[in-house]
């Protein structure tokens, strides 16, 4: 919904300006120059980008349109399902744990976090560690290398989409640029024409500038960087599943290894512990 005003904004403010200024908005409706700016973005966003990365960004695209998933109320969701598996683990053995990530959509321990659930690479990451804990074969600190690689590759692989589009952003003024320089050939070509026909063919060519500066800066720009916000969440969310595990490898109490994750969120997203408190000594009257 943000996206959505803030365009609106930038559309009011410029158009707004123009008009103020005495403008009119019918010399700005050139479809030549629309033609080739964006004709030529989308043509070297396709030469320069892969298809998994096309289908990547297009599928992101979407996503920045609406609110950000990872809420407070997700990481309370997240850090109280993290403490029911050491809870089990706990009371049952890491064995206890093998019904439950086989087939999570049908525990009924993960279907008690539908949020996490829905989080199809949360799930992948919290089952595949849980299974590595499950089987004993890694001690806290190849666990954590792992996880930090594991990480890092799903940062780099959620950030392409914001690449791809902001480099689309940086080709949109020189494109504009073309478009302008286009219509001033077309111009030279119509020198024996009326100084008020010249004048229109003139206006005509600075709107491609323009376009294409906008386009740049006022839409395609804003919307890369929003993606690449929206990845530092997703790393976060990942970053305290690793945490919450490494403290319980290292002997930490279900309690204090899920204090350990929410430690590390970020202040506007992160329960207080007083909430978290709340929700833990819930559980334990259960």
């Amino acid at each position: 919904m943000l996206v959505i005003v803030g365009y609106g904004l930038v559309l009011g403010a410029v158009l707004g300006g123009f008009l103020m200024a005495g403008g009119k908005l019918a010399v700005l409706a050139q479809p030549t120059e629309f033609i080739t700016i964006l004709g030529a973005g989308a043509g070297a966003f396709l030469v320069s980008n892969s298809p998994q990365v096309l289908s990547a960004t297009l599928k992101a695209i979407p996503g920045a349109l609406s609110s950000s998933r990872y809420t407070k109320d997700l990481y309370a969701e997240l850090l109280v399902l993290m403490y029911d598996i050491f809870t089990m683990v706990r009371r049952e053995g890491a064995l206890a744990l093998e019904k439950h990530i086989e087939t999570p959509a049908k525990s009924e321990l993960f279907k008690q976090a539908p949020g996490v659930l829905a989080d199809e690479h949360a799930m992948e990451f919290i089952t595949g560690y849980l299974r590595l804990i499950a089987g004993g074969q890694m001690d806290p600190h190849q666990m954590e290398a792992l996880m930090d690689e594991d990480i890092e590759t799903h940062h780099q692989e959620v950030l392409v989409p914001s690449q791809a589009l902001q480099r689309v952003a940086d080709a949109m003024p020189a494109f504009g640029i073309v478009a302008a320089v286009m219509g001033v050939v077309h111009t030279m070509q119509s020198v024996d024409q009326p100084p008020e026909i010249l004048g229109e063919l003139i206006a005509a060519a600075l709107v491609g500038t323009f376009l294409g500066i906008l386009v740049a800066y006022g839409f395609v720009g804003p919307l890369a960087t929003l993606l690449e916000q929206r990845t530092q969440n997703d790393a976060k969310f990942l970053q305290c599943i690793k945490a919450c595990v490494l403290a319980t490898l290292n002997g930490c109490d279900p309690t204090t290894a899920v204090e350990f994750g929410r430690k590390i969120l970020y202040s506007a997203d992160r329960p207080t512990f007083q909430e978290m408190d709340k929700h833990i000594k819930s559980k334990k009257k259960k």
